[in-house]
């Protein structure tokens, strides 16, 4: 039985992240880097530098979270380019629900 080089990748996974002002910045585990307009993450927009800063890499770096925002992406869907999957009207309550909390 052979083995291709596809079957010895290993996937993509988070080591670091950051979040400026503007952008999202997912170190990976191969060397890359990945920097996703944080346009993109409504929740992330939103939060304070404060909130933004607390994320947990987790599932082996798989995935992220960010606790104090209750937002979850996943590596793979940053690295297909994909924006937040959430709905506008999801997005909206919880966005009411934040204004009423502060």
């Amino acid at each position: 039985m052979s083995t291709s080089a596809a079957d010895t990748l290993i996937e993509p996974a988070a080591s670091t992240v950051s979040v400026t002002d503007d952008a999202l910045i997912v170190d990976l585990n191969d060397g890359r880097t990945i920097i996703a307009p944080l346009a993109w993450y409504p929740r992330l927009w939103h939060g304070t530098p404060e909130e933004r800063r607390v994320v947990e890499i987790i599932g082996d770096g798989l995935y992220l979270h960010w606790p104090r925002l209750d937002e979850d992406l996943s590596v793979s869907g940053i690295l297909a380019g994909r924006p937040s999957g959430e709905s506008d009207a999801s997005f909206q309550r919880w966005l009411a629900t934040r204004r009423r909390a502060g």
